[in-house]
């Protein structure tokens, strides 16, 4: 069946329930799991003019703020993967299109399976909105268990 199931994860608790039923899955079938957390990048027009002068501080405080955000976020993941028995690799990674960041996580660690939470948002709004989990499933060839 599944041998290595990627589990992207923004911390939420929409998406612990996605990473909670993953890693069920990765011990009930004996798969090895990957857990992703993507960041937005730095946005230079998030800066206020005040600060502009000040750029490379708040671009390296941006990124260490970005990174322990992810770090708690996949340390909680990695525990819960040992405390069941499953092998666990935790990926960082910063990009502006998450879905893509995950597509290509996906690929590049040979996963198998990608399972990932969904607002289940429909209509305007999934238009309006956008969905992550929905750019994955138009980008990818790898099967996708979406966890509502």
């Amino acid at each position: 069946m599944y041998r290595h199931i990627l589990i992207p994860t923004d911390g939420s608790e929409l998406a612990h329930r996605a990473v909670a039923h993953g890693l069920a899955l990765a011990k009930a079938v004996g798969a090895k799991v990957t857990t992703l957390t993507v960041e937005g990048s730095f946005n230079v027009y998030g800066v206020p003019e005040s600060r502009m002068a000040q750029m490379s501080a708040a671009f390296d405080e941006h990124a260490a703020q970005a990174k322990a955000h992810s770090a708690k976020i996949l340390q909680r993941v990695a525990e819960e993967a040992k405390a069941l028995g499953v092998p666990c690799e935790t990926v960082q990674a910063v990009h502006d299109h998450p879905y893509d960041a995950i597509v290509a996580t996906a690929k590049s660690k040979g996963c198998d399976l990608i399972v990932m939470a969904s607002h289940g948002r429909g209509g305007i709004a999934a238009v309006v909105l956008g969905s992550v989990t929905t750019k994955v499933l138009t980008h990818t060839a790898i099967p996708v268990l979406v966890c509502r």
